[in-house]
């Protein structure tokens, strides 16, 4: 019977299921998910994206709000709390790709596999979950909203697509 490890000063004896010494938690994760330079750059893409869909369609044609179910006021500061939350994630973004670099681990299909599936990712989240499921917004009112759905959700998927044949691309030349 296999004794329990108690910690770093322990007899050395492991139960089953345990990491072999010297493997930290981090380690054991897949490569992907610890992987500065793909979370950074999806970061930087949900970022980008989310800037995109606040200029373009909220500030520029007017179409949508952010949350669109109440008063304007209401609605710009819904915007401004997007706007707000699309900052944060390009630092992040910025701040992981920049340790990747000093730490000389940026690996630029990553950086690309990554921006791209965090671009497709926003887009497919606030066509799907934001229009459809919360209902939040539409793309657009007035209008026979069929066509905006199908060309908002399969730019997504282009999006999304991109990224995840980069990664694979890039895992299988690993």
């Amino acid at each position: 019977m296999a004794e329990r490890s108690s910690g770093p000063r322990s007899s050395g004896v492991q139960s089953s299921g345990a990491r072999p010494a010297g493997v930290r938690a981090s380690d054991a994760r897949p490569a992907l998910l610890r992987d500065r330079s793909f979370w950074g750059a999806f970061l930087v893409g949900v970022a980008i994206m989310a800037g995109i869909d606040e200029i373009v369609f909220h500030q520029i044609l007017a179409w949508h709000h952010f949350y669109d179910r109440s008063t304007t006021a209401v609605a710009l500061v819904s915007d401004g709390i997007l706007h707000a939350a699309e900052l944060i994630f390009l630092a992040a973004g910025f701040f992981m790709l920049a340790d990747a670099r000093r730490r000389a681990a940026l690996s630029r299909p990553r950086v690309w596999a990554g921006f791209f599936s965090g671009l497709g990712l926003f887009q497919l989240f606030d066509g799907i979950v934001d229009h459809k499921v919360l209902r939040v917004h539409q793309v657009r009112y007035d209008v026979d909203l069929l066509p905006y759905d199908i060309a908002w959700n399969v730019s997504a998927l282009v999006l999304l697509a991109i990224g995840v044949g980069i990664a694979l691309r890039d895992r299988h030349r690993s």
